[in-house]
């Protein structure tokens, strides 16, 4: 019999149905966390430092004496401790295109959510960004499955490690299709079948579990109708028997009482735990009322408490290969927090994520230009640079409290590296994000009369897009689009900087600007990324992971859809994004020649030359598209990606590698197959047809 078995056999049924439950601390009185922990409470969320040391002692002590599991919301750093750094976020280190960057990102989390007491952060989002309008966007790795199953995989691998002290348990969301919700709506219905699920949302988390993935939440919403947490055959038949999945599923915040108010599947609270349970969920979060409800319908009859002791066996085994039950109190060095080494880490993957969208040459900035305007909220406020998930929203909002530092602004940057440059800087705010306020306007109008060169710094905040905070329109607002329209007037070069969560539809900011940046949100060290790109210190390299709409009408314009023939454009608007995934620009430029495909050995050869006079890093991507399928399948599929550096004038032949089932897709019958016939293979700089270097071969 297993340690866990055996610890199992030894537990009253009030004692196993309190380990599936997660507790939020900072909505109850401490003395009721402190009975929540006697009881044998499986874990709680957003408690730190000393508090979650207290508890643990009680729960160690007390009943079954079994370890308690302290969750966070360490997203893109633990990011609600204001002493830790804050990193890019997920989209915005998706720029990076950098496996390797990302599960470093993932390590120096782990370590600094260690030091705080805590085993367990709610990442990564494996939710692909396919409406722009979804307010949760910045928090994905972008449109792609792919991709976001590479980076998921490597971040899962960054945080876990082998287990030893100093890492955390990962927990791989939303699970499943939250990304696509009708209308960009938070939460609501995604219309997809069971194939595409299989077929597009299902193979990141397949990469996560393959990377050892402790845990998996459930979605909000639902799937042609019925709610991810009770889906049986998303969460029995397909993540853990198909899949063989080993870990444990946990619900969403109150996802067992939104059964009832807001999807109406259940009358009453009795109900909505039972099919929590039934359905395949093992741990959840922040349900108080399960507790007495569920020991009530095991002693009832009415649930089968062989499914309370599955539920239970699966936590206690992580709990185990975590080492928890052997040492609860594990923790890394609180020297770990805000430490040299993760600073240094936070500003190269910003560095890493900066993408060039666009340059007539004005770009790097050259001798000519010594009086620069910078003007935008954005240029000189931390919290639209940091992105949601930060202290200043997370567990409450607060968005008044001062920044700690370090950190560097847009404008903090530009300032510092123009200083080595001779540069002559001014500031002006010109108007806000959230009003329709003009009257900083003739300020901004008056400093560009006598400035040789405008930065203008646009985009969104948390307040604009975030959970909960969905957009019908991802223009800009109208106050930036006026105050953007009278700064052209001036007739003055602009280089425009789009620092937000998400893409926007900026079809005149591409127009009339003389060169455009975004890192997205960039994390602390953002604002200084963006500088030193401007500036030429640094040569751009990132990559869109995610596609901009030229509008919002527009949507879906995610690369890789079915081929449409009829209707394949619209009569008002070109039918492709404004700027593709996979697009990024450089202060050099690069030639793909030679591309082959070996037939037999599923081999790729293609030679990458930096043709411009300086030396920089490209992305190569590779594409391909099956040219006859028994279903139809996308126009082209990211097969696999891998970031170079080449000196000025530099080849370099590389290869990839591939096996028959990296060509296959998922059939009518809801089966994974490679079908025999002709294939398209490219190679390129982006996703853009312009781009790809071609070429046939056949799968026997």
């Amino acid at each position: 019999m297993s340690k866990t078995e055996t610890i199992l056999r030894s537990m009253t049924l009030a004692q196993k149905v309190a380990q599936l439950m997660q507790i939020t601390y900072a909505h109850i009185p401490k003395e009721e966390a402190e009975e929540w922990a006697r009881r044998g409470v499986g874990s709680f969320l957003h408690v730190m430092g000393d508090d979650a040391r207290h508890l643990q002692k009680i729960a160690t002590e007390s009943g079954a004496k079994i370890p308690l599991l302290f969750g966070i919301d360490a997203i893109h750093g633990h990011c609600l401790n204001k002493r830790a750094p804050v990193f890019p976020t997920q989209l915005s280190m998706a720029c990076s295109f950098s496996p390797e960057l990302v599960k470093k990102m993932g390590r120096a989390t782990a370590r600094e959510v260690s030091a705080d007491g805590l085993h367990w952060t709610f990442s990564p989002v494996l939710c692909l960004g396919r409406d722009v309008r979804w307010g949760r966007v910045g928090e994905t790795f972008g449109e792609d499955s792919y991709l976001t199953g590479e980076l998921g995989a490597a971040i899962v691998e960054g945080y876990q490690g082998d287990g030893a002290d100093g890492t955390i348990l990962a927990c791989a969301k939303h699970y499943i299709g939250y990304g696509e919700a009708t209308g960009g709506r938070d939460s609501y219905d995604t219309s997809v079948t069971y194939r595409k699920i299989k077929e597009t949302f299902l193979p990141p988390f397949k990469r996560a579990i393959e990377a050892g993935c402790a845990s998996i939440m459930t979605a909000y919403g639902s799937i042609d109708g019925t709610p991810c947490t009770a889906d049986k055959k998303l969460l029995r038949d397909i993540l853990k028997d198909e899949l063989k999945y080993d870990g444990f599923v946990v619900t969403d915040w109150q996802n067992v009482s939104h059964l009832i108010h807001e999807q109406h599947l259940v009358e009453n609270e009795r109900g909505a735990s039972r099919i929590a349970l039934e359905s395949g969920n093992d741990m959840m979060m922040n349900a108080p009322e399960f507790y007495e409800n569920m020991i009530s319908l095991v002693k009832s009859g009415e649930v089968d408490e062989a499914l309370i002791d599955e539920a239970v066996i699966r936590i206690l085994n992580v709990k185990e290969r975590f080492g928890l039950l052997d040492n609860p109190f594990k923790q890394s060095d609180e020297h770990y927090l805000g430490c040299d080494e993760h600073l240094r880490l936070a500003e190269e993957i910003a560095e890493e994520s900066v993408v060039l969208l666009k340059n007539d040459g004005v770009l790097p900035f050259g001798e000519k230009h010594k009086n620069i305007l910078v003007v935008g909220q954005s240029a000189d406020d931390i919290r639209c640079q940091y992105g949601d998930w930060t202290y200043f929203t997370h567990p409450l909002p607060n968005y008044e409290q001062p920044p700690h530092r370090p950190y560097c602004t847009l404008l903090e940057g530009v300032q510092e590296i123009g200083k080595q440059f001779g540069c002559h800087v001014v500031y002006k705010k010109g108007c806000d994000l959230e009003t329709d306020d003009e009257s900083g306007f003739a300020d901004a109008v008056k400093a560009a009369e006598g400035c040789d060169l405008i930065i203008f710094v646009c985009g969104d905040n948390p307040h604009l897009a975030a959970e909960g905070h969905d957009r019908a329109d991802v223009a800009l607002t109208e106050s930036q689009k006026k105050l953007f329209a009278e700064l052209c007037r001036m007739g003055k070069p602009i280089v425009s900087v789009l620092v937000a969560t998400k893409p926007l539809c900026i079809p005149e900011i591409d127009q009339k600007s003389n060169a455009v940046l975004t890192a997205f949100n960039g994390g602390m060290f953002g604002g200084r990324a963006l500088a030193k790109a401007i500036f030429g210190e640094l040569n751009p390299n990132g990559k869109l992971p995610i596609s901009f709409p030229y509008h919002v009408g527009q949507q879906p314009v995610y690369y890789n859809q079915l081929p449409g023939w009829h209707a394949s454009s619209y009569v008002d608007m070109p039918s492709k994004p404004l700027y593709p995934f996979g697009k990024g620009l450089s202060y050099t430029s690069f030639a793909y020649s030679q591309l082959q495909f070996d037939d037999k050995t599923l081999k790729l050869k293609v030679t990458v030359t930096n043709t411009g006079a300086r030396d920089g890093k490209e992305v190569v991507q590779i594409y391909f598209r099956d040219i006859v399928s028994s279903v139809m399948t996308p126009v082209k599929r990211l097969i696999s990606f891998r970031k170079i550096a080449l000196s000025a004038g530099e080849s370099k032949t590389l290869e990839f590698d591939f096996t028959r089932n990296d060509f296959s897709f998922v059939n009518a019958q809801e089966e994974r197959i490679t079908e025999a016939g002709t294939f398209e293979i490219m190679a390129g700089g982006s996703s853009d047809d312009s781009d790809l270097l071609k070429t046939n071969f056949i799968l026997q």
